[in-house]
């Protein structure tokens, strides 16, 4: 069946909805004049509304898009279009009655019909669509003792009876194939306790988890609440692997900004789910103002941070995504996930060294940016200091580069992603990125513009982080090697990291360097025992830990800030600005940069270490002996 050139899939729908506008129309007249002997002086309009009904209700109802959902998927969005096409369908049809009856087409017509015309519609049209979705169901729930569901469902125990764990239930009965049937929820909040949920009991709360595993058969619990802390899925996982029971878990928000929640996003539970901390609100008012319809250019966009970066900001509608990194391959993987979720966004992937001025100088002319985000630099500190020249050309040149681009052609708003290392740095990765702190700082002073530094300490799942040399030694069973046991870092899951950067971002006037608050800092120790753990293994039974002593230089702990210096919160509660740092003049800072370029190009690493030490408050830039097996 075809309207307007247009294949209708719902075509039974169609021939419903016009049969039941019919009936509608004549159980109005009926009602309204209960078949009185007047009826006949009607009889002419009721004929008048029969037609222009079954003409004009199937054409609104058609243009409100109502035959090209799928109704066994309907939802309280899908009853609010059936009420707008209805109402809009009846408002049509009441002026064109009026206008026919005032035109004297015809004498008797009592205008109450029109009302009740249109209750009769809502309960039509909503109880055609009601059955249809009843009988699809009903197919549904028949065909999970079919054969082709042999295998015996698991039992499932959700956590969380919220949104997510309401969706995630109703996707396990929707679609038996997944072999899951809910038992019962958990939640803590008492409005919801002894309740029911899509047929779901509320059990408990989750205090009573143990006795809840301990009472009833439970085959997989499922942690079903995104903005879930740290804290509450440790507590669940302990719980369950005690008790061998498998578990799953939803992503976290911010994993979750702009994606769906559904049992296809389900996963097994990492150690990032357990260092999670408390969600905070985004303010995506603030950032829209920021990047919304903006030309936006990522450095590093290939790297962890720089492609979480570009999918969160892809997320804000920019005018165009810029992506600029110097590995192709990164680049390559990075544009395909983005273009999976964003077909329509203009995305143009870059590559280019940041030590190209000429070919930065390029870019900027022919795409105009207007925000830059820049994450590109060496960041492996065994590997920068057997190639301390890398270090200084990379992240000082390169930085260098982007900012004189940047400046040349009015940039308003520049963000350099730093480290917790630049903070009385003993390695020169450290040391170098605090140089560029300095000239992003500088250029700010210098140009009044918005140019801001981010400061941050270990993010999970980075490359070349702890956690994943840990997980290859635990594959390759062991044993697992930590430098010391009182050996602390902070952490931060990617998402979280760079949520906090674009935020940070809408607040900068210009010169600020911020921290973000990393909570507590996390034994070393401590994060190698929760992954033997969520391996399924005992630590010092199934898998060793082997203390292989501290490097030379090496703190037992990082600093966000300078000692010596405050600092003081912002609009944010996860992000705080440092007030004061110790500067130097511009003159000196670009004489010191230019003395680094050379020793670098020149190829003197001590004395690059030398003036690093001499320049950075606290620094103490000493040369040791590296263990690339011991990155951290």
């Amino acid at each position: 069946m075809i309207i307007f050139g247009r294949k209708i899939r719902n075509r039974y729908l169609l021939a419903g909805d016009i049969f039941l506008s019919l009936v509608s129309v004549l159980a109005s007249y009926i009602i309204r004049l209960e078949l009185i002997a007047i009826f006949p002086t009607y009889q002419r309009s009721m004929l008048w509304m029969l037609g222009v009904a079954a003409v004009i209700k199937p054409l609104v109802y058609f243009l409100f898009g109502i035959y090209r959902r799928l109704w066994r998927y309907a939802s309280i969005r899908e009853l609010v279009l059936i009420i707008s096409a209805v109402t809009t369908a009846s408002m049509v049809i009441s002026g064109i009655m009026i206008g026919l009856f005032a035109g004297g087409f015809f004498v008797g017509f009592p205008r109450s019909v029109l009302v009740i015309d249109w209750l009769f519609s809502l309960a039509f049209v909503g109880g055609l669509r009601f059955i249809f979705r009843l009988m699809a169901e009903s197919t549904s729930t028949a065909t999970e003792g079919d054969r082709t569901f042999p295998r015996r469902r698991k039992w499932a125990l959700v956590i969380g009876a919220g949104d997510a764990g309401a969706m995630v239930v109703r996707e396990m009965q929707k679609n038996p194939q997944l072999n899951l049937k809910p038992i019962g929820f958990l939640d803590d909040d008492p409005s919801k306790q002894d309740s029911k949920i899509h047929g779901v009991p509320v059990l408990a709360s989750l205090d009573e988890i143990d006795h809840i595993l301990d009472t009833r058969h439970v085959d997989e619990v499922i942690i079903a609440i995104p903005s879930a802390s740290g804290k509450v899925l440790r507590q669940v996982t302990e719980v369950c692997r005690q008790r061998d029971i498998a578990f799953r878990t939803m992503p976290g928000i911010y994993e979750l900004l702009g994606g769906s929640v559904s049992v296809s996003r389900l996963r097994e539970v990492d150690i990032s789910d357990l260092l999670r901390r408390e969600p905070v609100q985004m303010n995506t008012k603030a950032l829209g103002k920021v990047l919304e319809d903006q030309v936006v250019l990522v450095t590093g966009a290939g790297g962890s941070i720089g492609s979480e970066l570009c999918r969160q900001i892809a997320q804000l509608n920019p005018k165009t995504l810029l992506m600029l990194g110097h590995g192709e391959n990164s680049i390559f993987e990075a544009l395909m996930a983005l273009k999976e979720s964003y077909p329509t966004h203009d995305i143009v992937p870059l590559i280019a060294d940041v030590r190209d001025l000429s070919r930065l100088s390029v870019i900027f002319d022919r795409w105009q940016p207007d925000v830059i985000y820049h994450t590109a630099a060496h960041k492996h500190v065994p590997l920068m200091e057997t190639n301390i020249e890398e270090a200084v050309t990379n992240n000082i040149l390169g930085t260098r580069n982007l900012i004189k681009a940047a400046l040349e052609r009015d940039v308003e708003r520049l963000v350099l992603i730093s480290t917790d290392k630049a903070i009385q740095p003993v390695n020169v990765m450290g040391a170098t990125k605090r140089i560029a702190e300095m000239m992003v700082l500088d250029a700010a002073k210098r140009s009044n513009k918005a140019y801001s530094v981010v400061r941050f300490g270990n993010v999970l799942g980075s490359r070349g982080s702890v956690v994943p040399r840990f997980k290859r030694q635990i594959a390759a069973g062991g044993p697992v090697t930590v430098t010391h046991p009182e050996m602390k870092r902070y952490f931060m899951t990617i998402p979280e990291a760079v949520h906090l950067v674009l935020q940070s971002s809408t607040m900068s006037k210009g010169g600020e360097s911020y921290i973000l608050d990393m909570g507590q800092q996390v034994r070393i120790l401590d994060l190698a025992e929760d992954l033997i753990r969520l391996s399924g293994l005992e630590p010092g039974k199934d898998i060793e830990i082997v203390f292989s002593g501290i490097r030379p230089g090496e703190k037992l702990s990082e600093d966000l800030w300078d000692q010596g210096f405050a600092y003081s919160p912002t609009a944010h509660p996860d992000i705080n600005q440092v007030d004061s740092e110790e500067g130097i003049t511009s003159d000196k800072l670009e004489s010191i940069v230019d003395q680094l370029i050379y020793l670098a190009r020149e190829g003197k690493p001590e004395e690059i270490r030398s003036i690093l030490s001499e320049t950075i408050p606290g620094a103490d830039i000493q040369a040791q002996e590296t263990h690339l097996d011991m990155v951290e």
